[in-house]
């Protein structure tokens, strides 16, 4: 078959009557939402077990997202195809979960082959179609309607504006759920330490702060060139004065190194108590590393001393350590 390059104009003509056509198709859903929405979360809410979501073809696709979703947000949820259901996976539901199934017709093969067995169980069952006096509709406990007019498909069959809606309606879930649970950013960070979100809520300064021998450190009487070499040599471009305690007197930074030089003063002849910047900013070590970050740019500083619960001196921490953590 001999394929011509489209016109742009027609090109873009086409997407956007998709984008029309689905954006349609979800403003039609919304105002058909009703009772049955509520009905539908709180028999979730109820449920001592898991959300089952179950799908078909391009169904099955959108199910595996909002059990996904779900589980992110707080509810408990498994995909488990309909084809294999059939074939022993129907073991993995239980009566105390609860079945999420999804089919645009409410027809497909593989799953109203399983809804007898659901429904003898005893395990609720939740619809989300568009065929509303289907075999899935009729066997189903709540039905949640995601009918569309028509496809995006210009053939009107490929799945595109029923999949939209089902995955709107499966959001629409998920919201409606996480917010019933009292779901917040901190229970989402621990189901996702490898997001951003995660690390800038569940990284701790002490799970990246400089500490031991790596923390620059002088005394107060400590002569300059050694409070110079300290710094040089732990290279966080600044370094603590503390007392025998390890109680933080002061700091010095490469920029009160530049200001000295501007002012002519004599280095050789100053000590550490003479030229450390007193009352310097500091964060205890439980806190959360973004908390020093945040710290970081309100102050304009590159770096920070961190106290233990004593008030002690026991870490330091810059923005190449937070970048280095993905944290910044």
């Amino acid at each position: 078959m001999r394929v011509m390059l489209a016109h742009s104009d027609h090109i873009l003509q086409l997407a956007r009557e998709t984008l029309d056509i689905e954006a349609t198709a979800l403003l039609q859903l919304k105002a058909r939402l009703d009772d049955r929405f509520v009905q539908a979360v709180n028999k979730v809410l109820q449920a001592q077990g898991r959300v089952v979501v179950t799908g078909m073809g391009k169904s099955g696709h959108i199910g595996r997202k909002i059990a996904a979703t779900l589980a992110s947000t707080g509810t408990p949820a498994m995909f488990v195809h309909p084809g294999e259901a059939s074939h022993g996976d129907l073991g993995m539901i239980q009566t105390i979960d609860v079945v999420l199934a999804i089919s645009n017709s409410g027809e497909s093969d593989e799953l109203v082959a399983i809804l007898p067995v659901l429904k003898r169980q005893g395990v609720p069952l939740i619809a989300m179609t568009g065929g509303l006096t289907s075999s899935l509709a009729r066997h189903a406990d709540i039905v949640l309607d995601c009918a569309v007019d028509k496809e995006a498909c210009p053939l009107n069959l490929a799945p595109t504006a029923s999949t939209t809606a089902q995955l709107a309606m499966g959001d629409a879930l998920a919201v409606a759920l996480l917010d019933a649970r009292g779901f917040k950013p901190e229970d989402f960070a621990r189901s996702h330490p490898g997001g951003s979100l995660g690390r800038r809520l569940l990284t701790h300064v002490a799970d990246v702060m400089r500490q031991g021998a790596d923390v620059p450190q002088v005394g107060p009487d400590a002569e300059f060139t050694a409070l110079m070499r300290e710094m040089s040599s732990k290279g966080l471009g600044a370094t603590s004065v503390t007392d025998a305690d390890g109680q933080v007197l002061g700091v010095f930074t490469d920029g009160d190194l530049r200001r000295l030089i501007e002012k002519g003063a004599d280095l050789r002849q100053l000590k550490a108590r003479d030229v450390m910047h007193a009352n310097p900013r500091t964060i205890r070590v439980d806190a959360l590393a973004v908390e020093a970050a945040e710290m970081m740019e309100q102050c304009r500083i590159t770096s920070i001393l961190v106290l233990d619960a004593a008030g002690r001196l026991c870490g330091a921490i810059n923005t190449n350590d937070l970048m280095r953590a993905k944290v910044i």
